[in-house]
């Protein structure tokens, strides 16, 4: 097997030499920190007031953590450290409690960003030679746009599909014979099942590779895609408020993925208690970016859970691998790779009147796509039970939905009282989907 390597000298860095880079990088990263009005409180208040106040990797756990809340108290500019002048991009979130997360990049910012979605790519064994299919979303969300400038880079025709219209997607990949996929697993499952009421057989498709992530998977999950399909399919892991794809990918030999260390300071904490876990022991992913000057983020807790590797890999990169994602410490869902708080349903849904105060938010398998049901109770004195208000009050819940989490679920209304009452905790979400 051919090791493709995109930036040799550092992805097979010595581990001193590696630190070495991420001290260098701290120091920067603290310096553009405190010229933003939320590191200029934080960082002094526990010793830092200059990058010279670090003096070793260790003084990075000096830092408290970065919350998720954190960056909604601080939109829109909190956390910003250059002048809006120097800003080319940003990418915000759907919104969760009404308040948004944004990130903002520089152009040094966005070619570090796609220097290593290149690198991810390529050590994957893709190259120049291949077409990839983009079938994320683009705009605000960073899994789209990220993805495509990283395939540029690497010299790929890219196909910016996003997401949906299933029968398009299957007709591009037939009429540009698309090797490489960029895509949910769980839309990738959903394809396969509708290529024969396409009329497409699977040699009709020149497929090789797929890059799968955005959502939690399992192994047995990776095998059948790669069965059905014939490819061989990677693991990625990114978010979007650390730039978004290519922050750990797999290579050629698909165990587990490579965290690009030269670029990220990876911990991996206990959720409860804060404290860093053993290597090989699960815990919660807690990264420091160390390639973004617009927009420092440090000990961001990520919610995310998996585990480290520090045996060295057979292909010759010595940035540690970082396990598939093993599930959230918050009660966040990702839904079709969507992520949705039940916070956020409840938030709209409580504002009208019609709804009563009892609802059930459903989570199932449709096929190989995961199906989102939001049941509520009638507030009988707003409710006149017509038909035709009952179809319109279905259509304004699915429509405020969509409006906050981006993706319409199916709406059931349902009389006062016949919904599950608990005592004592509401149990509100019921997830059927398959535990990994």
């Amino acid at each position: 097997m051919e090791i493709k390597f995109w930036n040799k000298e550092v992805e097979t860095a010595t581990r001193d030499r590696i630190k070495q880079i991420q001290l260098e990088r701290l120091k920067n990263i603290i310096a553009a920190a405190l010229k933003t009005p939320f590191y200029s409180k934080r960082l002094p208040a526990v010793g830092i007031k200059s990058p010279d106040d670090v003096k070793s990797l260790d003084d990075l756990r000096r830092i408290p953590f970065t919350m998720k809340d954190d960056l909604r108290q601080s939109y829109p500019k909190g956390l910003l450290a250059v002048d809006t002048s120097e800003v080319v991009r940003i990418h915000t979130s759907s919104g969760t409690t009404g308040i948004p997360t944004v990130i903002y990049l520089t152009a040094k910012d966005l070619d570090n960003a796609t220097d290593l979605v290149a690198r991810s790519i390529t050590c994957t064994g893709a190259d120049k030679t291949d077409v990839l299919q983009n079938m994320m979303s683009y705009g605000l969300f960073t899994g789209g746009l990220c993805m495509h400038y990283g395939a540029e880079r690497v010299g790929m025709m890219v196909i910016p599909a996003a997401s949906g219209n299933t029968k398009r997607q299957v007709q591009l990949m037939k009429d540009f014979k698309t090797t490489v996929l960029h895509v949910t697993p769980s839309y990738l499952l959903h394809i396969h099942s509708k290529l024969a009421e396409f009329g497409i057989a699977r040699s009709d498709l020149a497929l090789r590779k797929a890059f799968i992530g955005a959502e939690p998977h399992s192994e047995n999950t990776r095998k059948k895609l790669e069965e059905l399909y014939g490819i061989d399919a990677y693991n990625s892991y990114g978010l979007s408020e650390m730039n978004g794809p290519g922050i750990a990918f797999e290579c050629q030999y698909k165990c587990d993925l490579h965290f690009w260390e030269d670029s990220y300071i990876v911990e991996i904490i206990n959720p409860k208690t804060g404290e860093l876990v053993k290597d090989g022991e699960q815990g919660e992913v807690v990264l420091t970016n160390l390639i973004r000057t617009a927009m420092p983020l440090m000990r961001y807790r990520t919610r995310d859970l998996a585990y480290l590797h520090t045996e060295p890999c057979k292909c010759g990169r010595t940035h540690r691998r970082m396990s598939r994602i093993l599930g959230r410490s918050d009660d966040m869902l990702i839904i079709n790779g969507v992520n949705v708080f039940p916070s956020q349903i409840e938030e709209v849904i409580m504002k009208i009147p019609e709804v009563g105060t009892n609802y059930l938010i459903l989570v199932e398998k449709h096929g190989a796509l995961d199906r989102l049901v939001v049941k509520v109770e009638l507030y009988p004195k707003m409710f006149l039970g017509e038909a035709k208000q009952i179809e319109a009050l279905k259509s304004k819940i699915g429509d405020d939905l969509k409006a906050s989490i981006t993706i319409k679920p199916a709406i059931e209304l349902h009389e006062q009282g016949s919904l599950p009452i608990s005592e004592g905790k509401a149990v509100r979400v019921v997830d059927t989907r398959e535990k990994l």
